[in-house]
């Protein structure tokens, strides 16, 4: 691999010749724009505006557009002169745990060779200390005429350094969110996690790309003087359409998933669990209605209960009533009138008149 940039990493008084290396590179397939009439390619030229000609790239400089539209030129030697620590130091300046890298700042990765013998023992001694500190360190290094933050971790035997986007490079994720209230139910919440349970984990290394060895497998039947390949039979090509059903959704895709990995699909019926609620629902109304009709029940037999009944049972029960009222007559009577209610007076009044009539009396000899 060949090395695009040669300098040190600065740690604390520690220097470390070291070269930078790709860490990867673009696999895609690339075209050419042709004329469809006769197949020439077509090229830019790079042309200036105000004679015309073409200029060649050693005689293209740099220049910054002011606001009105004023070039101000810019050349090698200004952007040299400035005070740039990192032009050829990779700078480290903190040592953090990995988590606290946001994902979104990831930029290109490369990997950092020591440059010569005596690079090697400082290069492996910081390797030891980042793989024993379970931290990745952050860093400051210029690429391409600016400044750049940089991330060192170890993979392997390499310390390898991911380029991070500066933290105001990240936009904030306003107006991305649904703006419609969306309520998920336990139900699917439930599903989705045995879909991803079933799903599980992956070997990175056995995933490819089928876009680009469908496009490789185009361009040789087209080279062979073929027709290139069939057009995807309709209901083949991937989804993108509306998802009328979500809960049906997810339970195929937990028994397709299943039956992908050979384990017994077993997923409850979308259509048992409207059943069950109907008869959950059914059951509670009827406990409702017992719970009901023995309320009506107790209340219409304590309506019936005599007024000098329901006196006797309120009152005749407590130590005070039975000592103070329960040994007269009086006290009795005192007490039921007491506890009746209006209504339940007269009846009362009949009873006693009627008792007094019944019962004979005895004339003093």
């Amino acid at each position: 691999m060949r090395s695009i940039w040669n300098g040190a990493i600065s740690f604390g008084l520690v220097s470390i010749p070291i070269k930078l290396v790709n860490a990867t590179e673009s696999r895609s397939v690339s075209f050419r724009q042709v004329h469809v009439e006769d197949g020439g390619r077509i090229r830019y030229r790079k042309v200036c505006e105000l004679d015309g000609e073409e200029v060649a790239p050693a005689e293209i400089g740099k220049a910054y557009e002011d606001a009105d539209g004023t070039m101000i030129p810019i050349t090698d030697e200004d952007l040299a002169a400035l005070p740039l620590p990192t032009a050829k130091t990779i700078e480290i300046v903190a040592f953090v745990p990995a988590g606290d890298i946001d994902p979104l700042q990831m930029d290109a990765a490369y990997y950092l060779s020591a440059n010569g013998v005596p690079a090697a023992k400082p290069y492996t001694l910081l390797r030891e200390a980042l793989k024993r500190s379970e931290k990745v360190a952050v860093a400051k290094f210029a690429l391409r005429g600016r400044e750049r933050l940089g991330m060192l971790r170890v993979v392997d035997d390499v310390i390898a350094m991911h380029g991070l986007l500066w933290p105001d490079e990240i936009r904030a994720p306003e107006g991305v969110a649904p703006e419609t209230p969306v309520t998920v139910r336990d139900a699917e919440l439930d599903l989705a996690d045995a879909l991803m349970a079933t799903l599980g984990e992956v070997d990175l290394g056995t995933l490819h790309d089928d876009y680009r060895e469908a496009v490789e497998e185009m361009i040789a039947a087209k080279a062979a003087g073929g027709e290139g390949v069939a057009p995807p039979e309709p209901g083949e090509e991937g989804g993108g359409g509306q998802v009328i059903d979500l809960m049906a959704a997810l339970e195929k895709s937990v028994r397709e998933a299943k039956e992908a990995r050979g384990e017994p699909a077993e997923v409850t019926d979308i259509k048992s669990r409207p059943a069950k609620r109907a008869a959950s629902k059914s059951s509670a109304k009827k406990t409702a209605a017992k719970k009901t009709t023995a309320k009506r029940t107790a209340a219409k037999k304590a309506a019936e209960t005599s007024p000098a009944e329901k006196g006797a049972t309120e009152k005749g029960t407590t130590e005070k009533g039975t000592t103070e009222k329960g040994t007269t007559g009086k006290g009795r009577a005192e007490k039921g009138t007491t506890s009746r209610s209006a209504a339940g007076k007269e009846p009362a009044k009949k009873r006693t008149a009627a008792a007094r009539k019944s019962t004979p009396r005895k004339r003093p000899a």
